[in-house]
């Protein structure tokens, strides 16, 4: 079953039984049918399609994120956030279909002439995690709609009923039903589906174990894959100019949706200068965060989707804990039933703790000291994820230098992606 369970109550709202296999074979060859037609439909029109569905979230928007609260306890304001971004999302490809997609005519050092084209391969399948439930879905449907694929969505069993809504705005924008369908099936349905002749691609964000399998057997079945992964990223500061805005970029960065987030902060490095002052601005500010009914718009944080969930984050902290590191803040964290867990902020890891390697996915802070600079950079690269990091310093030539030796996929200076 797909289950939309409250978070904040334990209570579950709705049941939805899973699709059996021969269920899922048959929308798979119903989304091949229906990209022969879709991709077939001129861009504008797709272009068009993509510009109503921005037009429903816009007009909608407290509806769906009352969703995103319900099944997840994401903060309704942060919810609306998401949603507002959705809609600029299918703004975007929307409003520069044409430029996106457009032909790049080469200078060929033979011939005539030559052009690079963006074009359609047929269905792909999305497998979509719980923390964005709709952001992350529009992220990846939304630019093959307008490319002219078409779309088998599986997405987090614990999100059913924000899977459904987004089907039905992207058809009451005008998609034909079979060009976008949304799958409840189980993880083990994955595997059929990429192998299915009817399905070109898959796209996965989640964790490196579904990450791996998901790769394997692209790989067995030659199908293209892009795989979104876990995150540890590390956000350093290099001086104490701008220390208020420092400190609410790292508390922003790693306590929103929970810190329930691939790219969400989840270091704090900070050079020996500033550390002192940070520390002890960066822990009242976390000690002020507000953790509550998820309903209520002034609450900054509220529970982690799931009491087990809460319960691998303290395993973690209790490791930490019992090899000689200490809270900063935080330190009532009880193993209770419920999916409740108040923000924390560890001092003292080293690496022979899990803290130090393993990604925290929740609302709990490393806060590490650097000598310097190189020091800084040493502590940043020490780890297997790489999706972004965060610079913060008055000096502008430092903070490039720094982003530059830095192993991550994006590096953004004095502000937050």
């Amino acid at each position: 079953m797909y289950r939309s369970t409250n978070p904040m109550t334990g209570r579950t709202e709705a049941e939805f039984p899973l699709l059996t296999p021969e269920e899922i074979a048959e929308a798979a060859q119903r989304s091949a049918s229906a990209y022969e037609h879709w991709q077939r439909t001129p861009r504008t029109e797709r272009a068009a399609a993509v510009l109503r569905i921005a037009e429903i979230f816009e007009t909608r928007r407290d509806e769906f994120a009352k969703l995103i609260t319900l099944e997840m306890g994401k903060p309704i304001s942060q919810a609306r956030g998401e949603i507002s971004l959705v809609a600029s999302i299918c703004r975007y490809y929307g409003e520069n279909a044409e430029q996106l997609l457009a032909d790049e005519v080469l200078d060929p050092a033979s011939g005539d002439g030559a052009v690079v084209r963006t074009s359609a391969i047929g269905p792909v399948l999305g497998v979509m995690p719980w923390n964005f439930p709709f952001y992350q879905v529009a992220r990846f449907a939304i630019p093959n709609l307008l490319l002219g694929n078409t779309i088998l969505l599986k997405h987090a069993s614990n999100c059913p009923q924000s899977a459904h809504a987004f089907e039905r705005v992207v058809h009451e924008a005008g998609v034909p039903a079979d060009a976008y369908i949304n799958l409840l099936a189980s993880s083990r349905d994955i595997d059929a589906l990429i192998a299915s002749p009817y399905v070109q691609g898959v796209s996965l964000t989640g964790s490196e174990k579904a990450g791996a399998s998901v790769a394997a057997q692209a790989g067995r079945h030659l199908k293209k894959v892009v795989l979104e992964l876990g995150g540890s990223d590390p956000l350093l500061v290099l001086d104490s100019g701008n220390l208020e805005h420092s400190v609410k970029a790292a508390v922003l960065g790693r306590f929103a949706n929970a810190g329930q987030a691939c790219i969400s902060v989840k270091r704090l490095i900070v050079l020996d200068e500033a550390y002192e002052d940070f520390s002890a601005s960066f822990a009242q500010a976390v000690s002020n965060i507000k953790v509550g009914d998820p309903t209520d718009p002034s609450t900054f944080m509220g529970p982690l989707y799931s009491a087990s969930a809460k319960n691998e984050i303290l395993e973690v902290v209790d490791d930490a804990l019992a090899l000689g590191a200490e809270l900063l803040v935080g330190g009532s964290a009880e193993r209770t039933s419920d999916a409740f867990l108040e923000p924390m902020v560890l001092v003292g890891v080293t690496e022979q703790m899990r803290a130090f390697h393993e990604e925290i996915f929740g609302p709990v802070a490393v806060l590490l000291r650097a000598r310097d600079a190189d020091h800084a950079v040493e502590l940043a690269n020490d780890s297997v994820y790489g999706l972004g990091a965060t610079v913060f310093s008055s000096n502008a030539a430092q903070a490039n230098d720094v982003a530059d030796r830095l192993e991550a996929g994006m590096v953004v200076i004095n502000g937050m992606a």
